[in-house]
C-alpha cells in the first residue's frame, strides 16, 4: 500500500492532509505510529468523520521514504 504514495497523487504533512480531508480529496490517510499523538489524533478523528480509510505505518522515517522525501513524515494522504 505504501507504494501508492510514491506513484500516486499525494499530500504530505498534517496541514495539507487536513485540508485534503476537508475538501473531500483524501482517499486514504497514512499515519506514523511513532509520531506525536497530538498531531495524528485530530487527523484520525477527521478521517472517521469524513469516511477516509486510515493506514498505520510503523515509523515516520518509513512514511517519509514512501513519499519520496528525505525526512520523516507523521501524516500523508493519497488524494484524487
Amino acid at each position: 500500500m505504501l507504494s501508492e504514495l510514491r506513484t500516486g497523487p499525494r499530500v504530505v504533512g498534517a496541514k495539507q492532509t487536513r485540508r485534503a480531508l476537508s475538501d473531500g480529496r483524501a482517499v486514504r490517510v497514512y499515519l506514523a505510529e511513532d509520531a506525536d499523538p497530538g498531531v495524528t489524533g485530530p487527523i484520525e478523528s477527521l478521517c472517521a468523520e469524513r469516511g477516509a480509510q486510515v493506514v498505520h505505518v510503523p515509523a515516520m522515517r518509513e512514511l517519509g521514504q514512501a513519499c519520496g522525501i528525505a525526512v520523516g513524515a507523521a501524516v500523508a494522504a493519497l488524494v484524487r
